[in-house]
């Protein structure tokens, strides 16, 4: 039989009891409700984990209420079945099959890693494998066999390298290689006609380098690798790319600001109240001191020192001095970050990394500068190019832990002519 209606000590309406005095709607957002849950939890197994108490207010300190209360909900379920509830052994279970191991596998991950009971997972490297498949799998069939013993061979490498402490392919690297060699399967039996390896000569390579010109250095450069592994497991008798050359100049060739363009911009990052704070950190950073995506991704709390007002970026020995302006957008930035309960340690933090402790996407930060229609390398580029041509290179590459070579690329091969000392007129 139900309850008559009682005054709610929350909101002093006239409602149905839910529990504790409260209305339904103001037991619903009770803070205490994940605790409460977590009690009966508790009292329901016959052998609680010591960590439960613990992880309940984990989750109760980062996601809203409802949420938490279905986090340890899904952990009862696990904990009831079956099997083992040693934390790897729940890490496993509770991932979901796909692309995404789910809120609750992510929040599980995180609990277990900040407090030392289990091992980060492997979702990372089974996304990357997934992307590898997908691209393997959309190479015609007659190539595909030789593609995919040229990725498993990198893979190998990559192990290899990672044993010897040297530096292993990324996975963008790799990725990367498998989608040029999926192009050019395509093209060799769209347009060529040919599915077989050892039919392919120069000027189907020709061909295909023509299809994208601007992209010719970095398709060659796979293509090399790849027709030197297919010659060495006897797939071809020739290697098709061993005359072809590059024909490009190595320098900067990409876009930059002029220097109105860098006004607006400074403008805008500093004036406007309407720019979102992440694409004013990032654009300022970039503009002024050279910042990559990647660095600002990777900023965390601890590498601001707000005494100095300096921060550290990247793999940059020193930190770097900001100027008034860049600190009052990264103050701008860290005042949007405290509005969020979170325990995250970056200052880019979002929507879907709030409750968790992993920086932001790679896609998001790609994506932050969209509205002021320049992207974050054209910036960076901008100040870099800059720098080395007023300065020694070599004390740019130090300043930004760069390789020496890397900023010779940003030298161009004129001189100023107003930055040379005026002509004395000549004696007769």
């Amino acid at each position: 039989m139900k309850q008559p209606p009682r005054i709610c000590r929350e909101c002093g309406q006239l409602r149905r009891h839910a529990g504790l005095g409260l209305c339904s709607a103001c037991w619903q957002r009770h803070p205490g409700r994940p605790f409460i849950r977590g009690e009966h939890l508790r009292d329901q197994l016959a052998d609680p984990p010591a960590w439960l108490e613990d992880f309940v207010a984990h989750v109760a300190a980062r996601f809203c209420v409802a949420r938490a209360c279905g986090l340890v909900t899904d952990l009862g379920r696990l904990l009831n079945d079956e099997h083992s509830n040693s934390p790897r052994a729940l890490l496993e279970r509770s991932r979901r099959p796909g692309r995404s191991m789910g809120c609750f596998a992510r929040a599980l991950e995180d609990f277990f890693t900040l407090s030392g009971l289990a091992l980060p997972t492997d979702q990372a490297e089974r996304l990357a494998a997934g992307r590898r498949k997908r691209r393997i799998d959309a190479v015609p069939e007659p190539l595909r066999p030789a593609v995919a013993a040229f990725d498993a061979s990198r893979m190998r490498a990559r192990d290899r390298a990672r044993r010897a402490g040297t530096r292993p392919r990324s996975n963008h690297t790799l990725e990367t290689a498998l989608s040029i060699l999926r192009d050019l399967a395509r093209f060799l039996t769209q347009r060529c006609g040919k599915d077989d390896w050892a039919l392919v000569d120069v000027h189907d390579v020709e061909a295909f380098l023509a299809t994208l010109p601007k992209a010719r250095k970095r398709r060659l450069v796979v293509l090399r690798q790849f027709f030197r592994f297919a010659r060495s497991q006897h797939i071809v008798l020739i290697d098709p790319t061993r005359t072809l050359i590059v024909k490009e100049r190595n320098g900067f060739r990409g876009r930059t600001l002029t220097l109105d363009q860098q006004r607006e911009l400074f403008r805008r990052w500093t004036t406007s109240e309407h720019v979102h704070p992440h694409e004013a950190l990032l654009g300022m950073l970039a503009l002024l001191h050279g910042a990559s995506s990647a660095e600002v991704r990777m900023l965390q709390i601890t590498d601001i020192d707000a005494a100095a007002q300096t921060i550290r970026l990247g793999k940059r020995p020193h930190p770097v001095p900001l100027d008034p302006a860049s600190w009052t957008v990264l103050q701008r930035c860290m005042a949007h970050r405290e509005a969020w309960p979170t325990a995250n340690p970056h200052v880019v933090v979002t929507k879907g990394t709030k409750a968790g402790r992993s920086p932001a996407s790679t896609a998001y930060l790609s994506h932050v500068l969209d509205d002021c229609g320049y992207p974050p390398r054209t910036i960076r580029s901008t100040r870099l190019l800059d720098l080395v041509n007023t300065m020694d290179p070599k004390l740019v590459a130090a300043a930004f832990g760069m390789d020496p070579q890397a900023t010779l690329i940003y030298l161009a091969d004129r001189v100023d002519e107003c930055r040379l000392p005026a002509s004395e007129p000549s004696r007769k």
